[in-house]
């Protein structure tokens, strides 16, 4: 194998970002551009009774007002997911029922952003408030409101789903020890940087144009036809730059179709450009989930039963709420070896934002609730959490979530190279001042996580690689990139196959009318499934190119190995002539046309992750600060070193907000949002960043990843959460079973500490 593969080349996008000449989709700007402007409710629970446009049509300016009497009533899903179980199908362009404080009522489109404005203030609305419910509790109890009639009953997105193992009753009655509790996470958000755009354009023959940040060009390009009643030929999806998207831009936000419908209209371009509060009130968080679980243990660790009932808050609509109760539900049979399982998962609406695809999809909730629980089951039985978790982790031939057997032993790997790297029994044996005021701590927190959405949705990832006549190399792939540098990947994949040099490989992607057909990013599969594709297109036209040099060299193309940009014979590799005189053209024509197409049906991967974190807690103002983290993470094998690392440190960043800051809040009486902005929504900035010594293990190279690689995209935001909340309990014994965790919580929970101390002698 040659430098390319594990080497960290520079990235392919790097110039245009760093001196700003990458084009993203609000930098694009055509003749006769209008702009897009959306009223949103001020209600959380309603039905509109009037709307009067007329005043606001007659503002100078206004090209077009859009409301639910005037746009094509078609239910879709809001998410352009295939169909699969993992979203529902409860959404209109506009309806004349808002269910959550902030949604869409209507849309302008005027000749500058200031007249939009000013044009949203002349639409009166006249509602008929309805009764709301804002929790979980709430929104299933007997006699809620109903916030979609089609809803299976009790306000549920989807019937509740179970997964069962063995007898979990025998289970529990052969356990030592029985640990039980409640546990709940917040409603953080992803924060991306670049906010939600999209800009629309029609020609003469009807065919519509769309520029948009999202993560799912092709599956843009199908709800786009199928809910405006088009072909898909008449429907091309452009993306080329995005500024994140952390599977929240797999949604569609309503203003996507009001875009297209506005620029039929009026005959003109239209761009729509969230502004930061809007990508908070349109745009998706993480589901809120509350998590009773309940696992059995014998004395020397095994564990015996688990038990769990989960409850997902969707808010207002499904979105991807069924997918994330089956992935986040049923990865509570895994991580954790357990032969005597039983799970219930529920996924509820609410008046509520909506919650939707967040990286890291249902398994961030389920197993924080998992992994602190093995902490506390650690500390009654008497054992380093760490070899607890050692003892009951999955290893090659389990079955995880996905049925499939695992393979290698990623999470005893991880585990094990941190316990060494930190010094763990040595940790396990320092001595603690009780009266400091600043504690310090260490924990742990594991994860493993899948690269595909296999079984739930049958993936399939396209590629299309073609030689020039000078030997140069072309990708077309239609995988997107969110930041990632994951065409930068793709480029080393087909440069390794192919034997060229890495600059030699130019990747063209992002149109819908050039690229090949690509699900979009997100699973984690980006690498692991287009890179595969990208590697099997780049096989068969290294078939063609060895094929032709033979004839050259007279001999067998067995014989012949390409490395560096040169074919030469095994056996005598002073016998060779380079890619380029194998494909030579004469007088400009090529003499060969050598193309390899290529579709990869992915099943499914494992990558494997142990975060050891060091936490320290001020017992005075309650303020928790993590001091380390050393993440150790199997991924089979590392295409881009640089590029692998970044994806951890910015998902350990993410998962440090979810712990300690984060939090999108409504008022519980209202609906409203309380904190839809970055100056009141915490998250921790560089300043706050520990430092990190990243760890990256090959141990259990994947055969259905490129090279054996696996994904990385998700499994940071994983193991993170728990580990702090873990070592938060090492530092000053208390155990905080919910996310984010507040200073002013730390406080009272110190106080409570003291009191039972005090009631105790």
């Amino acid at each position: 194998m040659s430098a390319i593969i594990g080497t960290s080349v520079k990235r392919s996008d790097l110039l245009g970002k760093v001196t700003g000449a990458a084009k993203y989709v609000a930098d694009i700007v055509l003749p006769g551009l209008l702009h897009g402007k959306t009223l949103r409710s001020k209600v959380a629970h309603a039905r509109i009774l009037r709307i009067d446009t007329s005043r606001a049509l007659a503002l100078p300016g206004v090209k077009a007002v859009l409301t639910h009497e005037n746009v094509p009533r078609v239910l879709h899903a809001g998410s352009p997911h295939p169909r699969s179980a993992s979203v529902t199908c409860d959404q209109y362009i506009l309806d004349d029922k808002v269910r959550y404080w902030g949604e869409s009522v209507a849309v302008v489109a005027a000749t500058s952003e200031d007249i939009a404005e000013a044009a949203l203030e002349l639409i009166d609305v006249e509602y008929e408030t309805l009764p709301a419910v804002f929790t979980v509790e709430d929104a299933a109890s007997p006699g809620a409101p109903p916030i979609h009639d089609r809803a299976p009953g009790g306000n549920l997105v989807l019937a509740p789903v179970t997964f069962t193992r063995g007898d979990v009753e025998r289970g529990f009655a052969e356990a030592d020890l029985i640990v039980e509790d409640e546990y709940e996470g917040g409603r953080p958000t992803p924060a991306y940087m670049e906010p939600n755009v999209c800009t629309c354009q029609w020609d003469g023959n009807g065919n519509l144009t769309v520029w948009i940040s999202t993560q799912t060009a092709f599956m843009v390009r199908g709800i786009m036809a199928e809910v405006l009643g088009l072909p898909l030929h008449k429907v091309r999806v452009l993306v080329d730059h995005m500024g994140g998207g952390f599977g929240a831009k797999q949604d569609l936000f309503q203003t996507e179709f009001l875009c297209a419908l506005l620029a039929k209209q009026t005959r003109r371009p239209v761009r729509f450009e969230y502004t930061r509060e809007e990508t908070f009130l349109g745009g998706r968080s993480r589901h809120p989930a509350k998590i009773w679980l309940k696992q059995g243990f014998k004395k020397d660790g095994t564990i015996t039963a688990r038990q769990a009932r989960v409850v997902f808050n969707s808010g207002a609509y499904g979105s991807h709420g069924p997918g994330v109760t089956i992935v986040g539900t049923s990865a509570l049979t895994s991580l954790y070896r357990c032969d005597n399982v039983h799970l219930e998962g529920r996924c509820v609406y609410t008046n509520s934002p909506i919650a939707g695809a967040f990286r890291g999809y249902g398994v961030v909730q389920t197993y924080f609730a998992l992994d602190v629980q093995m902490d506390e089951a650690a500390q009654k039985l008497g054992m380093d959490p760490a070899e607890l978790k050692l003892k009951n982790a999955v290893r090659e031939g389990d079955l995880a979530p996905s049925n499939h057997p695992i393979i290698g032993h990623g999470l005893e790997d991880c585990i094990r190279r941190g316990q060494q790297e930190v010094g763990w029994a040595e940790l396990r044996q320092r001595r603690r001042d009780p009266g400091a005021v600043l504690r310090r701590g260490w924990g742990i927190g594991c994860e493993m996580h899948g690269s595909s959405a296999y079984p739930g949705i049958k993936e399939q990832g396209n590629a299309i690689v073609k030689m020039n006549e000078d030997g140069s190399v072309v990708l077309l792939t239609g995988t997107a990139g969110l930041g990632t540098g994951a065409h930068t990947a793709l480029a080393q994949i087909v440069a390794e196959e192919l034997g060229v040099a890495f600059e030699s490989v130019a990747v063209v992607h992002g149109d819908t009318d050039v690229v090949p057909w690509d699900i979009g990013a997100f699973a984690s599969h980006t690498t692991y499934m287009g890179g595969r594709a990208a590697q099997m297109a780049a096989t068969e036209v290294k078939t063609q190119l060895l094929a032709r040099a033979a004839a050259l060299l007279e001999a067998t193309a067995e014989e012949l190995q390409v490395s560096g940009g040169t074919i030469s014979l095994r056996a005598d590799p002073e016998r060779s002539l380079s890619v380029r005189d194998a494909v030579s053209a004469k007088k400009g024509i090529p003499a060969a046309q050598l193309v390899g197409t290529a579709t990869y049906h992915p099943t499914k991967s494992y990558s494997f992750a142990a975060h050891f974190v060091e936490v320290q807690v001020d017992t005075e103002t309650g303020l928790i600060e993590v001091v380390q983290v050393v993440p150790v993470h199997e991924i089979g094998k590392v295409i881009h070193p640089v590029a692998a690392a970044g994806q951890i440190e910015g998902g350990i960043q993410q998962g440090i907000g979810h712990m300690l800051y984060e939090d999108y809040q409504i008022d519980l009486k209202t609906g409203r949002s309380l904190n839809a902005n970055f100056v009141d929504y915490k998250m921790p900035l560089a300043m706050d960043m520990p430092p990190i010594r990243t760890i990256i293990l090959e141990t259990a190279p994947d055969p259905g990843g490129p090279f054996g690689a696996k994904g990385v995209g998700e499994d940071p935001i994983v193991a993170i959460g728990p580990a702090i909340a873990n070592a938060i309990f090492d530092a000053i014994g208390v155990r905080f079973r919910h996310y984010p965790v507040k200073p002013e919580e730390v406080l009272a929970a110190l106080v409570e500490q003291q009191t039972s101390t005090r009631s105790t002698a």
